[in-house]
């Protein structure tokens, strides 16, 4: 539990703050949305995306779900159970199954190579805690409606896995939110969606209109990213056969450079960020032009920002 003195502090900084950044890395980026927007929700009755379980914060970015108190049930996984995770919505492989990097060696690959993916792979609209176990069962499954004598196998978590189809259906609080995270990420990074996928969440679009605390969540996010969810404000429908804009792949390079951290004439200074502590190179960074002036902070070269307390961002290649 967190004091109200705590809490009031929390609520102000998030208020106050606004920059448009991209974490360096997933660590910084469940640090992130840990700090930025969930912290003070942990014991709040929305609760974990798919079970409404509460949990207890532990570690930079962990917590322990209180298991008893929401009514969840261990399937297999003790362990995956008791603690939360988080989820990509839109999964890590629907990211990056179609990119080169995947098919020559999956999400490590796609990491450590990949530049376009990693900005993907941090969007912080996309993260979400769950209950680990959860996490796992739904895997990379696609959402459906599953009929009404379909099984839970979480005890009383009122989301389920069809594990034969490989499909998972959320519980109803969770439909409207889960379409316009699937609608943002798929528009902003031109992903291809199916037509029965588009279809049946186009409906739960409509049938489950953007809750308060899913605008609040949204509103946080937006203050760190610089950037909305045109879906969840209302400035964007999405359509059947929706043409997708692609704003989240402006200026990011579709194949890095392995030269680009080694060339000693860079095109420019290089660009810290004071809030996050990170610097991006001029070549080989794609969050290089992405930060708001004030906050930015110029270095004539590598060493001068790791001698000011700087470090690369994760995703310089």
């Amino acid at each position: 539990m967190f004091s109200r003195v705590v809490v009031a502090a929390l609520l102000l900084a998030i208020t106050s703050l606004s920059y448009a950044d991209t974490p360096s890395s997933f660590r910084q980026a469940k640090v992130w949305v840990k700090e930025y927007v969930y912290l003070d929700r942990n014991t709040s009755d929305f609760g974990t995306l798919y079970c409404g379980c509460q949990w207890r914060w532990t570690g930079e970015s962990g917590g322990r779900i209180d298991l008893q108190g929401c009514g969840y049930e261990v399937r297999a996984q003790e362990n995956r159970a008791n603690r939360i995770e988080w989820e990509h919505i839109v999964p890590a492989h629907s990211l990056g199954h179609q990119r080169q990097c995947w098919q020559e060696g999956g999400r490590r690959n796609c990491v450590s190579s990949d530049p376009v993916f990693n900005i993907m792979y941090v969007d912080l609209f996309n993260l979400t805690p769950v209950v680990g176990e959860f996490n796992a069962d739904r895997s990379n499954y696609r959402f459906s409606q599953l009929p009404a004598s379909a099984s839970y196998q979480h005890g009383a978590c009122p989301s389920r896995v069809d594990f034969s189809q490989r499909v998972a259906e959320p519980r109803p609080e969770a439909r409207g939110f889960v379409a316009r995270t699937y609608f943002y990420i798929h528009d902003r990074y031109k992903l291809p969606m199916s037509r029965a996928q588009q279809q049946l969440l186009m409906a739960w679009d409509r049938q489950y209109p953007v809750s308060a605390w899913e605008l609040e969540r949204h509103n946080r996010i937006a203050r760190v990213m610089g950037h909305e969810n045109p879906f969840v404000t209302g400035n964007r429908q999405w359509t059947l056969g929706h043409a997708s804009v692609g704003e989240g792949l402006n200026g990011a390079p579709s194949t890095p450079s392995r030269q680009d951290n080694h060339n000693p004439a860079m095109p420019g200074p290089i660009h810290g960020n004071r809030n996050s502590k990170v610097y991006h190179l001029p070549a080989g960074c794609p969050s290089y032009n992405v930060m708001a002036d004030r906050n930015r902070v110029e270095f004539a070269s590598e060493a001068q920002a790791v001698a000011a307390g700087y470090r690369k961002a994760g995703n310089c290649r």
